[in-house]
């Protein structure tokens, strides 16, 4: 069981992206970060650990989540659900619960609130989106029923917002697990200060929104990425789409306008075909890999072969589809150096990737191109 400093955070992810982007708020104030990418026990102890779980889907979250809770040691201990609210939800908040726990999954800079314990996308119920297009099963209606009838207690925003000492009374009172409303930044900060004040023991349970909040509680600022150094070789630049959203055909076109070519991969390409012609593709400058159907199981050795051992600069969007990528390439660990733009985070790997890697569903039309050209900003020198 490891032991920390006072302010040292525990942080445990459901996915890649997800926490990567915990890791970059959260060790400006903290202190350094590592992720790791794999399982307890945990040997390292720098101020930020985090740990990506990969529990979104997987079919023994529960007991994922209960390993790792047992070497949080004397750490506070923050749990990355997903904003949405997809994924293992009701599993990973029952494994939390040895301890009191607020679910506060609110992302405000995203447009994702709580009201009246009904979660919204931009003022619209949840249930009511696209958002979940991708599910075998309709969106909750409330936050509650996402946690398939655990106990819980509704703290509505009149509460959240009615100072500090009725807040902390309100959640040291809760039976099972209390769930936050919150529209704003502010009520995520009310609700992190509260909270640890009721009992730091408590565990935090929410999006982006809230690690940023126990960042801002604990003293600290979002740090942007430092932009690299030109590469001493030419590590090549390679952008991996695995991300279904809408928006993201608009994101790559940007990149094509600015020279990146695209190889388009279908769904049965052969790996011994595809490698080589993504691998001739990066000789000759930066490249998007998209698909035309869902990813196959190839995707890991098309990358792995077309890189053939280089180093290389690595724009991963979607949180499944990087950390695959990434396994491929035997990558156990992400040191995280800051953010690009929200989400959107640069980190560095032992075997020397530069890696930024981004949630699927965050960003705006330059998103793609502003990571790629952070990492090799000689590429895209109008820029720079």
């Amino acid at each position: 069981m490891i032991r920390a400093q006072a302010d040292a955070v525990l942080v445990l992810a459901d996915d890649l992206t997800g926490a990567a982007e915990a890791a970059a708020v959260l060790m400006p104030a903290a202190g350094a970060a590592l992720i790791t990418l794999s399982g307890p026990p945990y040997e390292s102890a720098p101020p930020v650990l985090v740990a990506d779980l990969g529990s979104r889907y997987h079919p023994d979250t529960n007991a994922l989540v209960r390993a790792a809770l047992a070497h949080a040691g004397d750490r506070r201990v923050l749990v990355k659900i997903d904003s949405l609210l997809r994924g293992n939800v009701a599993a990973t908040i029952a494994a939390c619960l040895g301890a009191p726990v607020v679910l506060a999954h609110a992302l405000p800079s995203a447009g994702r609130t709580v009201v009246g314990g009904v979660p919204y996308v931009e003022g619209v119920p949840l249930r009511e989106t696209r958002t979940w297009h991708i599910e075998a099963r309709p969106a909750p209606a409330t936050v509650s029923e996402a946690l398939d009838g655990h106990p819980s207690t509704l703290i509505p925003l009149a509460t959240v917002r009615a100072g500090h000492p009725a807040l902390t009374r309100a959640l040291d009172g809760t039976e099972g697990v209390a769930i936050c409303d919150a529209e704003t930044d502010g009520d995520l900060d009310a609700i992190v200060a509260a909270a640890l004040a009721a009992d730091p023991r408590t565990r935090l349970a929410g999006a982006g929104g809230l690690a940023a909040a126990l960042a801002r509680t604990l003293g600290g600022t979002v740090a942007d990425a430092p932009r690299p150094a030109k590469p001493a070789g030419d590590a090549p630049l390679l952008v991996v789409v695995g991300t279904a959203h809408p928006g993201v055909s608009d994101q790559v076109e940007l990149l094509l306008q600015h020279g990146v070519q695209q190889i388009t991969l279908s769904a049965d390409e052969p790996q011994d075909i595809a490698a080589p012609r993504l691998r001739r593709a990066l000789d000759t400058g930066p490249a998007v890999l998209t698909t035309s159907g869902p990813w196959n199981g190839a995707l890991e050795g098309i990358v792995t072969g077309a890189l053939a051992g280089r180093p290389a600069n690595l724009v991963l969007t979607g949180g499944g589809t990087a950390r695959r990528v990434l396994d491929a390439l035997g990558v156990r660990e992400l040191s995280p150096v800051g953010q690009v733009h929200h989400g959107a985070v640069h980190s560095h790997t032992p075997q020397g990737h530069a890696v930024v890697t981004r949630p699927g569903s965050f960003g705006g039309r330059d998103s793609l191109l502003r990571m790629a050209a952070h990492l090799a900003p000689h590429h895209f020198e109008r820029l720079t």
